[in-house]
């Protein structure tokens, strides 16, 4: 069963500071049908992109990219921020709402062919674009073998336009304006 996630998600109004209207996703994983609709969902898109590589976003991107890259029996890399992993990394700064940060991934993470980068949310785009970075400098993988895959776009902050002007492809499975 497919569900409409956009009835799903709980709106949370002023977290974490006011005037914020934040998309909570435990509740889709607090809905065993709900969460596994959605991973479906992004299983599909991923099998469309020929994924041979999943990176999950620390932290929620964790949650999603993990059940679809062991569905397809693929490498799940973990993108994290600093002091997190324990081997060298490769990490590219970025800017926050809020300041500064970086992303990191480690070396020797087995990154090839079409890599999908899945996040719960798209904001802004600068942790996805970070991490899209980060695989397309040191890894040699091109743009339009990249992927970056989201349950929620946020298209009032105009962070999937951005991924796209950067060469980079995008998709989400759903879109909350100004709500």
């Amino acid at each position: 069963m497919i569900f409409n996630l956009k009835d799903i998600i709980r709106t949370v109004s002023d977290y974490p500071i006011p005037g914020i209207q934040f998309r909570d996703i435990t509740s889709i994983t607090d809905n065993a049908d709900a969460f596994s609709s959605t991973i479906t969902q992004l299983s599909v898109a991923t099998a469309k992109f020929d994924a041979n590589t999943i990176i999950g976003i620390e932290s929620r991107g964790f949650v999603f990219g993990a059940p679809v890259a062991a569905k397809f029996h693929l490498p799940h890399i973990l993108a994290r921020k600093p002091s997190k992993l324990p081997n060298e990394t490769f990490s590219k700064p970025f800017k926050l709402e809020y300041g500064e940060t970086e992303i990191h991934i480690q070396k020797i993470s087995p990154i090839q062919g079409n890599v999908v980068i899945i996040d719960d949310l798209i904001a802004t785009g600068g942790t996805a674009i970070a991490t899209a970075d980060l695989v397309h400098e040191n890894w040699g993988i091109p743009k339009e073998n990249i992927l970056i895959l989201a349950v929620i776009d946020l298209p009032d902050l105009k962070g999937s336009t951005i991924i796209k002007d950067q060469g980079y492809n995008v998709e989400t499975l759903i879109e909350f304006d100004g709500e």
